[in-house]
């Protein structure tokens, strides 16, 4: 991660965001504290594993209702 001050990224945005692009990390101080992180814009999801994701729905138990008759019946019967 490379430190840059303000007023250098203002000076040289163009030079900071070609770094950033390109697959660096900065970070920009003001009086030598850091107040942002600019980082590259890329995929951040992983892939979803499928057969992992039917196991856990599987073992989940069956609702005897749907949401919607639910809130309605929460909403019906609770009157405060």
């Amino acid at each position: 991660m490379g430190d840059i001050s303000l007023a250098d990224a203002k000076a040289g945005f163009s030079d900071v965001v070609n770094r950033v692009a390109a697959g660096e990390t900065v970070r920009i101080t003001r009086r030598g504290k850091p107040v942002v992180v600019m980082t590259p814009v890329g995929r951040t999801f992983l892939p979803v594993d499928i057969a992992a994701l039917e196991a856990v729905t599987a073992g989940q138990p069956v609702q005897p209702e749907g949401a919607g008759t639910f809130i309605r019946r929460m909403r019906d019967e609770d009157r405060y």
